[in-house]
């Protein structure tokens, strides 16, 4: 994977742990030479990303939309910007742009922009590995309910097997790297059945 994007909070949250998690992604990505797509913000989690893959001299690409587009939002260290107008195309770029994607802790948007890359999988719009690091347990609700989606019916255990779980960045890095794609098969048997 030579550009991922990572789906993170505007805010650093209460625990910095979440803090020191991203500064250690920021170094393994600058360490390997991968490329972060981010939304574009100097903030909270997208902040500390952007400025320790910089610091490193390695390549970070924004992509932030107008309504963002504000001195006290946006990144000015990051040359590499595009300014977009919805939320949504800021999404579509993105996917245009990377060949997986990283979710940190955040909140709304971050959930949402997580979905999001599941949906486009599991309707194999995309087979790109889509990453969670689920630090300090972060997620564990967010997990229990994807397999009490599973034990229902509503999604079904293939897919609840696309998104990649890593504790450690390290961990969920080689799990990303060696990530394998569920075969292609008609859409209807995948939602479905």
């Amino acid at each position: 994977m030579n550009k991922i994007v990572v789906f993170c909070g505007s805010s650093l949250g209460f625990n910095p742990i979440y803090k020191k998690s991203a500064i250690e992604l920021g170094n393994y990505f600058a360490d390997n030479n991968i490329s972060m797509v981010f939304g574009g913000g100097k903030v909270g989690m997208m902040g500390v990303l952007a400025d320790t893959i910089l610091a490193k001299k390695g390549e970070v690409i924004g992509v932030i939309p107008n309504l963002l587009y504000k001195e006290e939002v946006i990144h000015v260290g990051v040359k590499n910007m595009t300014v977009c107008k919805t939320m949504s195309e800021r999404k579509v770029i993105m996917s245009k742009l990377v060949d997986g994607y990283i979710t940190l802790p955040g909140g709304f948007g971050t959930l949402d922009e997580l979905f999001e890359a599941l949906t486009l999988n599991q309707l194999q719009i995309e087979q790109k590995p889509v990453g969670l690091l689920n630090v300090n347990g972060f997620f564990d609700a967010i997990l229990l309910q994807l397999d009490k989606m599973v034990e229902e019916g509503y999604l079904k255990q293939a897919n609840r097997n696309m998104l990649i779980v890593g504790n450690s960045v390290i961990e969920l890095m080689e799990k990303m790297d060696n990530y394998k794609a569920p075969e292609i098969t008609p859409i209807i048997n995948k939602v479905v059945k």
